[in-house]
């Protein structure tokens, strides 16, 4: 009793704001115990977005992890929820519109942590992707499909990721079997055990999904490198082109506006510090002016020694105008280290995109915040014209039609 009336005459003797930091402290202490005991349950707590600037660190703020050495991780993937209401003929595909109001357009890597589930997204497109696929493995070969054979690794243990997820995830259409797996759509099974292959893993891989696929392995220099791939429904790059190339290369080599100064650091720390457990998405976009979805053959032929924006004719009428987005994942594989690109492509006529609300407005907004060295990137010479112009009809009539925007937030939230 006595311990308690000394405690009261202190507090009291202390003014009151001391006592509301005090208080307004330990809150906070609280909050950061239960989130704490929230995540280590695997409650579901949504992952903040990846810190890019700081570096993997271990004891004392070193490196744990040589470079290019890795230590297979007991990291085991979720099992998928099944998805049990999808169709192949019915599914629609989701509607990315991962595009901002002006006026400024910030260059960023855009990543957000991904739920196991959405791994791999397919839809009622998949027939006519799986059709163009098996059609430029014939076709084109090695050109859009191959591994070197310090990528073979990873490449065989991708083929047995999606040997067990897409059974989990979509089991109306694929079926595990002894020996690999079956898609019991169109009615092919594949052997992934036999030794060797029927043919190059990343092939095999690239049949079973409407993604394109890219592998990159850490060498000792600390750098990655795209060692593996199945680049074939790409539009704007070939694999041929970039193969081999360190990831800097990458970029630099096709002019994306903006890495050196702004984005090379985070994506190297990001890629540095890459762990099995965390999986990340972004999404990006572009305008085409032919229906191609495999090679836009507007900025030249596939097999040319070059191809650019250069070669593309001025304003074509709108109907050839096409919206292309792109969600890429990003996740590390756990056995052998390498890291996993899945680039799945959305293509649609301009003419359809605009009839959703919001749209037309938004994105005339965004393609006038870009920047000249997006606008040269993006090709917006070639297109700006004749799109804009008829983007701000569109965004005009649903204005008068009584489309309220600033309740977009409301109904949709960006980017999609």
């Amino acid at each position: 009793m006595l311990a308690f009336e000394s405690l009261r005459s202190i507090l009291l003797s202390i003014p009151k704001d001391l006592i509301g930091i005090f208080l307004v402290l330990n809150l906070c202490a609280c909050l950061g115990v239960f989130v704490s005991r929230r995540w280590s349950s695997g409650a579901t707590v949504r992952a903040p977005s990846p810190d890019l600037e700081k570096p993997a660190l271990g004891v004392r703020g070193k490196v744990v992890r040589p470079p290019g050495e890795w230590t297979p991780s007991d990291f085991k993937r979720p099992t998928a929820t099944p998805y049990t209401d999808w169709n192949v003929h019915s599914t629609k595909p989701l509607p990315y519109r991962p595009f901002r109001y002006g006026p400024k357009y910030f260059v960023t890597l855009g990543l957000r942590s991904m739920n196991w589930n959405e791994w791999i997204e397919l839809d009622n497109h998949y027939l006519k992707y799986h059709a163009d696929k098996a059609q430029r493995i014939e076709e084109r070969g090695s050109k859009c499909c191959h591994t070197a054979p310090e990528a073979m690794d990873g490449a065989i243990e991708l083929l047995n990721e999606l040997c067990e997820y897409l059974p989990e995830r979509y089991p109306t259409m694929f079926e595990k079997t002894p020996t690999g797996i079956s898609n019991k759509v169109t009615n092919e099974t594949f052997n992934i055990t036999q030794r060797p292959l029927p043919e190059d893993p990343m092939a095999t891989a690239a049949r079973l999904v409407q993604d394109d696929l890219a592998i990159m392995i850490e060498r000792p220099d600390g750098e990655y490198y795209l060692l593996g791939g199945a680049v074939l429904l790409a539009g704007f790059w070939r694999l041929t082109d970039k193969f081999g190339m360190r990831l800097s290369e990458i970029h630099t080599s096709g002019d994306v506006p903006q890495y050196k100064s702004k984005l090379e650091k985070g994506m190297m720390n990001f890629f540095r510090r890459l762990r099995p457990e965390d999986p990340v998405l972004r999404n990006n976009y572009f305008i085409q002016v032919d229906d191609n979805l495999a090679w836009s053959h507007s900025i030249g032929p596939e097999d040319a020694d070059e191809v650019s924006w250069g070669t593309a004719e001025k304003n074509r009428a709108i109907e050839n105008h096409f919206f292309r987005s792109e969600r890429q994942s990003l996740r590390r594989l756990p056995k052998s280290g390498a890291v996993v690109f899945t680039i799945r492509t959305y293509f649609e006529p301009i003419t359809e995109v605009v009839k959703e609300p919001f749209v037309p407005g938004r994105l005339a907004s965004a393609i006038r915040s870009w920047g000249d060295d997006v606008s040269r990137y993006k090709g917006k010479e070639k297109y700006q014209e004749v799109l804009l112009e008829y983007l701000d009809s569109k965004h005009r009539e649903q204005i008068e039609g009584g489309l309220e925007v600033d309740k977009e937030d409301e109904i949709r939230s960006y980017p999609f």
